[in-house]
Parts: C-alpha cells; sequence; structure tokens
C-alpha cells in the first residue's frame, strides 16, 4: 500500500474516517458526571461506495475520582456500578484502547483524521473531549468540535429522530431491552448513519468522484 492510498470512504467524506460513538454517563453535564461506558464502531465502505459496520470495541469505565453519578442516570441506564462482572477499566486505558483503534483504521484507508458520528452527537464528542482532558491524552484521533448527528440526518432522511423510532423507520431491528448500552447504542447507531448515507447515494445524491 502506497503512502498516498486513499480508500473510498476517504473521498466519500473529505478526508475524515466516520466513527460512531455512544457513551453512558452519570448524568448530562460532561465536566461533573462520570462516564460509565463507551463504545465505537469504524465503518467501511466497498468499492461500489456504499457503508458498512466494521468492527466494535467497548468498555465499562470506572467513574473519575469525585465524578457526580445520578441516581436517575443509572436507572435510565440500568447501569449497576457494584456489579461483580461488570468488569470495569478506567477512562484513561478505555479511551487508549480506542483511539488506537481508531488511529490504525484512519491510516489505513489513508484518511487524515477521524470524525464522530453519534446520536445527538455533540453529548457524546463533549465527554469524550472531558475525558481526554481529565487524562491528558495527546493523540486524540477525531475533530475536536465537528461531528456527524444522526438525530439530525434521521430527521431529514425519516422524519423521526428518536433512535429507536429513526430505526424502526429505516428497517433497522431495534430492541428496546437492550437499548441504553454503549454497546448496543453505537451498533445500531452505525446501522443508521449507514441506512442514510447510502440511501443518499441510491437515490442519486452522491455520484462517485464528485
Amino acid at each position: 500500500m502506497t503512502d498516498d492510498f486513499k480508500s473510498p470512504i476517504a473521498a466519500r467524506f473529505r478526508g475524515y474516517l466516520p466513527v460512531v460513538v455512544d457513551v453512558e454517563t452519570g448524568g448530562f453535564n460532561s465536566q461533573t458526571d462520570a462516564l460509565l461506558e463507551v463504545a465505537a464502531t469504524c465503518l467501511d465502505m466497498d468499492e461500489s461506495g456504499f457503508l458498512c459496520p466494521a468492527h466494535s470495541l467497548f468498555f465499562r469505565v470506572e467513574p473519575f475520582a469525585g465524578a457526580n453519578i445520578e441516581q436517575a442516570a443509572l436507572d435510565f441506564t440500568g447501569i449497576r456500578l457494584g456489579h461483580p462482572l461488570r468488569m470495569a477499566v478506567d477512562e484513561e486505558h478505555a479511551l487508549n484502547e480506542i483511539f488506537r483503534s481508531v488511529r490504525k483504521a484512519v491510516k489505513s484507508t489513508g484518511c487524515k483524521r477521524a470524525i464522530l458520528v453519534g446520536h445527538n452527537s455533540h453529548f457524546d464528542l463533549s465527554f469524550v473531549n472531558a475525558a481526554v482532558l481529565r487524562c491528558a491524552i495527546k493523540r486524540n484521533p477525531f475533530h475536536p468540535f465537528s461531528s456527524f448527528d444522526t438525530a439530525t440526518l434521521a430527521g431529514l432522511a425519516y422524519g423521526q429522530t428518536v433512535l429507536a423510532k429513526a430505526c424502526e423507520a429505516a428497517g433497522i431491528a431495534f430492541d428496546k431491552e437492550q437499548a441504553h448500552s454503549a454497546r448496543y447504542d453505537t451498533e445500531k447507531t452505525a446501522e443508521l448513519f449507514c441506512a442514510v448515507v447510502n440511501r443518499w447515494k441510491e437515490l442519486g445524491g452522491w455520484l462517485d468522484g464528485e
């Protein structure tokens, strides 16, 4: 592979590699509330220009020292912090493992940087960025403020902004019993993002080489 190799996905998104991320947290404030789960799904594109989910990483995360955790957030997600099988890691380990995998994908596709895809992506990106600062991580592969928001895209494409309803409208199976797990929500968000991008291509809204 030459240094100037670029895959179809690099050409599609102006050199950015979309990576789907979902976090589950102890509240809504990225500066004070705990990061409790994080998952990431890298995407791939075939030679015809159709997008699909590739591989995923998932970590349960130990709250950082002094983190705020709202009981309402735990009730909503169903996370049980004291469960003996939770097997959580610290947030620095979780992010470094995800970032290492993302940097590898960026390099292998000939992209220049990753861009976060999320359902209400500003929320996920804010928690990732806050954890990066807390852990003093130097090699963050994600764009610091730009992202692709599937709530917005699904509202345009399907008239739905809630993840479960958007997936239903897109013909994607969605199990509400598994929802609010970072692993499950990331994988479903990845399917939804791919569905929107691929449908746009099928409708003639994207031509190879543009």
